[in-house]
């Protein structure tokens, strides 16, 4: 069995609960290093899964047992932090944002070309069933003309959950740099890109920071967008969702309507123009609830399927960039009073 040596850089809630928890109980997995600034908690996760413990990243990419890494840091360190990795000849497994400027993503996109190994970013609504047969259905013409949606994220705000409650970097801007819309929008981005298989040419964004005093990035955003077919919808991201998680998806189109996640029984939901119902529970996708944590991403898995098998990854930095290129532009847009089209 080919087994993978995996080092986790950045060991807080996400780190831990999502990547931890997901890798060990992949079989071909071995977690041999963990690292954080704060030792004690690499330490804690040493305690469990045996292994070496670092407070600085450079030491654990110049341990030769590593062979991959996952990158859970604050925003602003995932590009430095993936380029040293690929450099040292590891694989990357980066959390979204992928970065936070389009110069460091082309360098990181560079940077994985030179080192010839493979950089995969961490959006994972693209890997859950329901949005698979989601693309499938439109690919297939079920629906018909595409020509509206409706996609949101939206929870109580990293507070709720973070190793760092109100004072996590998630609040602050010379780490976090976005709020809700690096934390939550650029997932939904990346999901209408996927669903409909076509990219966004024109953003408008409107985001405030509104809702919680101690924090300086974005806490709510609704953006409008438009794709390269004349499809046109909304975008929301927020952290002043204080009442149910809301992660659900609409596509509307001439000949039916899909509901994603967007009923409490059943997670897929399409209902054509003759009246022909469909309705399935694909086991729906992670949140941050107790219940909902411990739903498997897919991401972790399929990261490590593909370095077993030696295929390219399923969410690329180049795909990656596009995702984070739309949030970007949301926040010029918002900054300028006007609708950004992409070049």
């Amino acid at each position: 069995m080919i087994m993978i040596k995996v080092g986790i850089i950045g060991c807080g809630s996400i780190g831990v609960k999502r990547h931890i928890a997901e890798y060990s109980k992949l079989e071909n997995v071995e977690l041999v290093a963990f690292c954080d600034l704060v030792k004690e908690r690499a330490e804690a996760q040493q305690e469990i899964y045996g292994g070496k413990v670092y407070e600085d990243y450079t030491e654990l990419l110049a341990d030769e047992s590593v062979e991959a890494v996952s990158v859970c840091t604050p925003n602003y360190k995932h590009a430095e932090i993936s380029i040293a990795a690929l450099e040292a000849g590891k694989h990357v497994l980066c959390e979204k944002p992928m970065g936070i400027t389009l110069d460091e993503m082309d360098r990181m996109i560079e940077a994985e070309k030179k080192s010839g190994k493979q950089l995969m970013v961490g959006h994972n609504q693209r890997l859950i069933k329901e949005h698979q047969v989601a693309r499938d259905y439109i690919a297939e013409g079920r629906l018909g003309r595409i020509y509206s949606f409706r996609t949101a994220f939206g929870h109580g705000g990293p507070e709720g959950w973070s190793v760092d409650g109100k004072d996590s970097w998630f609040f602050k801007k010379d780490q976090a740099v976005m709020g809700a819309m690096g934390d939550l929008g650029v997932h939904k981005a990346d999901l209408i890109r996927y669903i409909l298989d076509e990219e966004v040419v024109d953003v408008g964004g409107f985001i405030s920071k509104e809702a919680k005093e101690f924090s300086d990035v974005d806490d709510n955003a609704v953006c409008i967008l438009r794709t390269e077919s004349n499809v046109i919808g909304t975008l929301q991201a927020s952290w002043a969702f204080y009442g149910e998680e809301d992660n659900s998806t609409v596509i509307y189109g001439d000949k039916g309507v899909l509901n994603l996640l967007d009923d409490p029984e059943h997670s897929f939901i399409f209902t054509s123009s003759t009246g022909e119902v469909v309705r399935e529970n694909y086991g729906g996708i992670q949140t941050n609830d107790d219940e909902g944590q411990s739903k498997k991403s897919f991401v972790m898995e399929a990261f490590i399927d593909a370095l077993v098998k030696d295929e390219r990854v399923p969410v690329t930095a180049e795909d990656a960039k596009k995702s984070v290129e739309i949030i970007l532009n949301a926040f010029e847009s918002d900054r300028t009073n006007k609708i950004i089209t992409e070049e």
